[in-house]
């Protein structure tokens, strides 16, 4: 695996994570109480014996930094993982216009000695692959690119890039977004394929690009220095389609593209149930992040069902956690109810947060006593005070932005280092806008 190089490319702006990307990247988000998106490709590409990895960053990604340079090889290897951020140089002195010319701009640390393939992946998503296996189907069908793909159906296609194939795998066409039925035909695969490549998907008939590509280091140079293409979805893979071999991995397992407030959501208390669909660290191959050396969590009294608890927490007597995640150092008062909920936690251990550091009327950083919180994502270093109700019985989808952040997708979003009062409601607070 020495001759492989890993891109994974940090993100744009993540608007459609708002307000969870109001102060951070998409890729930095956490995830599952004591994780960030970050680790999930990282944790694939080191369980695949991959560790020459950059990781492309733009915008928002001071917590990004931070959190990668916790990963570290042997000082005797040259293995390594690299922040390659935007910066203007003497033959370029813009910004990343795209996924492609993020590469393009750091097409430098390619042409390296003894590097044959490049992977490139995303950094926002949930899945958990063997890179090997996909690398050994690239050389065997001698192609110039190969992409993953997960088989749909025909009800999420139309949200996802498919392909066309041929009978030998060889990718022949690519359409975005599919909406109608005509267009849907097009990219229909024959069920047959998909089992004959040892996978059973009955009613899953659509290939579905999943953005993790595998280029010949030469095809790939030649593509970006010949054009000035700026994204590898809509222009670089139709492009290599036309003139290069262009083969399909399958993959069967989970995938999920964290493109929404909704789905990151659902993805993470999908997360703390008995039977996960997705295990985010499973025994053989684990989801390495970021060692906080924090103590355990301690529960005086708390009840808990089908939740997740990360580490550092302190949850008091007569509160209720039910189908939730609990991220680092929360702090949970005494009868409180937290349910269907995400608290991402806090960075640091402390008292007071917000600009009246020394009034007595401030509540303490995490949750106060007698609070209920349901159908919400608390980001991280909140303080909310007692007696405080945070859930949405009128099941509003979408607010304009409030002091305390938003509703989204059906999601109350409260934002990082929010502080809000004692006794507040949140329907009372709406009812008056």
């Amino acid at each position: 695996m020495d001759n492989v190089v890993v891109l994974i490319l940090g993100g744009g702006r993540g608007t459609r994570l708002y307000p969870l990307t109001k102060l951070r990247s998409k890729p930095a988000v956490p995830i599952g109480g004591k994780y960030r998106l970050i680790d999930i490709p990282l944790s694939n590409c080191i369980n695949s014996g991959l560790k020459k990895i950059y990781v492309i960053t733009q915008f928002n990604s001071v917590s990004l930094h931070h959190h990668i340079h916790s990963y570290s090889f042997d000082n005797y290897s040259h293995d390594f993982v690299e922040i390659l951020a935007a910066q203007q140089t003497c033959d370029n002195g813009s910004w990343y216009q795209g996924t492609a010319d993020a590469v393009r701009q750091n097409c430098n640390y390619l042409k390296q000695r003894n590097i044959d393939y490049v992977l490139i992946l995303s950094g926002d998503q949930l899945y958990r692959m063997d890179f090997r296996k996909m690398i050994e189907y690239h050389i065997k069908s001698k192609a110039d690119v190969t992409i993953s793909s997960v088989p749909v159906a025909k009800d999420r296609a139309h949200e996802l890039g498919i392909m066309r194939l041929n009978s030998t795998g060889r990718v022949e066409g690519f359409l975005e977004k599919p909406q109608n039925e005509g267009e849907l035909k097009q990219v229909h695969t024959d069920p047959q394929f998909i089992r004959d490549q040892g996978i059973d998907a009955p009613g899953r008939e659509y290939l579905a690009s999943m953005g993790i590509y595998l280029f010949n280091r030469d095809i790939l140079l030649e593509t970006l220095e010949k054009t000035d293409y700026t994204d590898f979805g809509k222009e670089v893979f139709p492009a290599t389609i036309r003139t290069k071999k262009v083969q399909v991995y399958l993959f069967d397992g989970y995938w999920e593209d964290i493109g929404t407030i909704r789905s990151f959501y659902e993805a993470n208390l999908a997360m703390a149930q008995p039977q996960p669909v997705f295990d985010i660290s499973p025994y053989d191959t684990p989801t390495f992040s970021k060692s906080n050396f924090l103590p355990s969590t301690r529960i005086d009294g708390a009840r808990i069902s089908r939740s997740l608890i990360a580490d550092g927490c302190a949850l008091q007597e007569n509160s209720i956690i039910e189908n939730s995640v609990v991220g680092l150092r929360t702090i949970l008062g005494k009868n409180c109810q937290i349910r269907n909920s995400i608290l991402m936690g806090r960075d640091y251990h402390g008292t007071l947060i917000n600009y009246h550091k020394n009034s007595k009327d401030c509540p303490r950083m995490g949750i106060g006593d007698n609070t209920i919180i349901d159908g919400a994502i608390i980001d991280k270093n909140c303080a909310i005070g007692k007696n405080v109700v945070i859930t949405n019985p009128e099941k509003i989808e979408n607010t304009g932005e409030c002091f305390f952040g938003m509703i989204r997708d059906g999601v109350i979003c409260v934002e990082k280092n929010t502080t809000i009062p004692d006794n507040w409601n949140l329907t009372e607070y709406l009812k008056s806008k």
